[in-house]
């Protein structure tokens, strides 16, 4: 009991002890957004997210508190924390949708997923292409497709086209790749799969060239004569100078 008793009091010095020390205790809102401020601009990043906190908790409303908000999701991020920065952005477009820098969260979220997937050309380059989720790119996708559909006159939304356009090709490759890993392995019906939703998801990408190619190849080596020729057909009308090189069943077809 007496032990007990001499643990909670400790406890409660210790507690007292960190009251003494919070330099903020008496600050008001714009004191505190000013030293995090400091902090974020000197890259303290960690220092910066704790007065972020403390500025939300005791002045929870108000234009410092949404400054706040978005803010520390920005510290958060190139603090890696990566999950919370996600989180508070989601949290801001959330409560402030009409609010005058709420295309600057959404370009945020795109900037943390596109990087969090960062390298995106990892994800094309790994060795098994089924072993990686495409969520964080597709993520940032989406995000950057909001900023641009929602405030096409934001001054973020050229780099959001940008991003986009590098997210298009970068996921068409990856679902290509894909569907090549698996025609390698005989696997036709799932490359067919494959190269069908880059072809529908992403008509205007490089890759639906190898796309097509996958689809003549897996085509033939099913036998399905009729589903090859067309997409032999629908190849050559759109890239002339593309062959693809066949096994014995399609031999009259041009090498590639």
């Amino acid at each position: 009991m007496k032990r007990s008793l001499a643990i909670l009091a400790l406890l409660l010095v210790a507690g007292c002890a960190s009251d003494a020390f919070d330099e903020t205790k008496n600050w008001g809102p714009e004191r505190i957004y000013s030293a995090a401020r400091e902090e974020l601009e000197s890259r303290n990043y960690q220092k910066a997210v704790g007065y972020y906190e403390k500025l939300e908790a005791r002045y929870p409303y108000g234009r410092y508190a949404q400054m706040a908000q978005i803010e520390s999701a920005y510290a958060y991020w190139k603090d890696n924390e990566v999950a919370q920065a996600l989180a508070a952005c989601d949290r801001f477009i959330k409560m402030h949708p009409d609010h005058p820098n709420v295309d600057y969260a959404y370009y945020l979220k795109g900037r943390i997923n596109f990087n969090d997937d960062m390298g995106i050309m990892g994800y094309i380059t790994v060795k098994d292409m089924t072993e990686r989720d495409p969520r964080a790119a597709q993520d940032a996708f989406d995000a950057f497709r909001e900023l641009v559909t929602r405030f096409p006159q934001s001054r973020y939304a050229p780099d959001a086209h940008a991003r986009m356009s590098y997210l298009v090709n970068a996921l068409a490759s990856a679902e290509v790749n894909v569907a090549e890993y698996y025609l390698r392995r005989g696997a036709y019906v799932a490359a067919v799969n494959r190269a069908q939703y880059a072809l529908t998801n992403y008509p205007r990408a490089p890759a639906i060239e190898r796309a097509l190619a996958v689809l003549v190849k897996a085509y033939d080596g099913m036998g399905l004569n009729d589903l090859r020729d067309d997409a032999n057909r629908t190849l050559n009308a759109n890239f002339p100078a593309t062959t693809v090189k066949l096994g014995q069943r399609g031999k009259w077809w041009k090498f590639w």
